[in-house]
C-alpha cells in the first residue's frame, strides 16, 4: 500500500455531493497519527513504520512502552499500528500524518472490529431459513439436519450452526472518500465501516485499485 492512516470511528450522517446527490457517510477522526519507529530491512528485514494514534497518559503505559516512546521523543500514545508502505524513505520518527494524506475520490480499503452479538441461532448468524409454520409444526428457528449418519458418525468441522456471532476483524472495500479536512482531522468515507461509535479503524489504500 502506497498510504495509510488510524482512525476512529464517530458516527454516520448525510451529505450532498456537487451534482446535488444526497449520499450517506461515516464520519473518521483520522489522525493526527505520529511515526514512532521506522523498520528497515537492514535491521528488522522488511520496511514499515509504527504509527501511534490518541495521546494517553503516562501512568496508563507499561515500562517498556514508555521507554520506546522516549527513544522517539514522542509522547505515549494509546494505539499503535504498523504499515508496510511501498516507499517508507519520505517518513522520518516524530512526523504527523494527518486525513490529507487521502483526498477526495480516493478509494480505501477500511479494517475494523465488527459489533459483538453474542450466541445467536442459525438463522440470525447464517441466513437460514424457518421451518414450517402450520398446525403442528414443533420446528421453526432451529438448526435443523446435520447430515450425519452412521457415516461419519460426527458432526465434520465448519458446519454452521448456532454459535457467537460478530466481534470479528472485518475489511469493507473498495470505499470512497467523499471529503478530508486536515484542519478538523476529519474524513468522510461512503457508506458503512466495521465497528461501533468509537471503534479503532485502519485506513488505507484499496488492494482492488
Amino acid at each position: 500500500m502506497k498510504k495509510a492512516i488510524v482512525a476512529r470511528k464517530i458516527g454516520m450522517t448525510q451529505v450532498f455531493t456537487e451534482t446535488g446527490n444526497l449520499v450517506p457517510v461515516t464520519v473518521l477522526e483520522a489522525g493526527p497519527c505520529v511515526v514512532v519507529q521506522k523498520k528497515t530491512v537492514d535491521k528488522d528485514g522488511y520496511d514499515a513504520i509504527q504509527v501511534g494514534f490518541i495521546d494517553d497518559k503516562p501512568k496508563h503505559v507499561t515500562s517498556p512502552l514508555k521507554g520506546h516512546f522516549a527513544k522517539a521523543s514522542v509522547t505515549p500514545k494509546r494505539y499503535l499500528k504498523e504499515f508496510r508502505l511501498e516507499d517508507i524513505s519520505t517518513f522520518e520518527v516524530g512526523a504527523e500524518i494527518k486525513a490529507d494524506v487521502f483526498a477526495q475520490g480516493d478509494k480505501v480499503d477500511v479494517t475494523g472490529t465488527s459489533k459483538g452479538k453474542g450466541t445467536q441461532g442459525p438463522i440470525k448468524r447464517h441466513n437460514f431459513s424457518r421451518g414450517p409454520e402450520t398446525h403442528g409444526s414443533k420446528y421453526h428457528r432451529g438448526v435443523g439436519s446435520l447430515s450425519a449418519a452412521t457415516t461419519p458418525g460426527r458432526v465434520k468441522k465448519g458446519k454452521k450452526m448456532a454459535g457467537r456471532m460478530g466481534n470479528e476483524t472485518v475489511t469493507i472495500q473498495n470505499l470512497t472518500i467523499v471529503r478530508a479536512d486536515a484542519d478538523k482531522n476529519i474524513i468522510l468515507v461512503k457508506g458503512v465501516v466495521p465497528g461501533a461509535k468509537g471503534a479503532i479503524l485502519v485506513v488505507k489504500d484499496s488492494v482492488k485499485n
